[in-house]
């Protein structure tokens, strides 16, 4: 599978997500409202086909996107 799922904005709030920061933590982080975090991580678990956050960390792991 192609390494292009995630924008470069998208993989830089799941990175975020997997160093523990909550959705207000990562909209202060760069500088982006809490609703842009939220409606990114969406458009990912949209595209993956899951539900939840977790889901979404633990598909994108599998295929490679992310790593811990």
């Amino acid at each position: 599978m192609a390494s292009n799922i995630l924008t470069p904005r998208e993989r830089k709030i799941f990175e975020l997500l997997i160093d523990n920061m909550s959705t207000k933590q990562i909209a202060t982080e760069l500088g982006i409202s809490e609703k842009t975090v939220r409606n990114h991580i969406s458009n990912v678990m949209q595209k993956l086909g899951v539900n939840g956050r977790a889901g979404a960390v633990v598909e994108l792991l599998k295929l490679k996107e992310l790593s811990i």
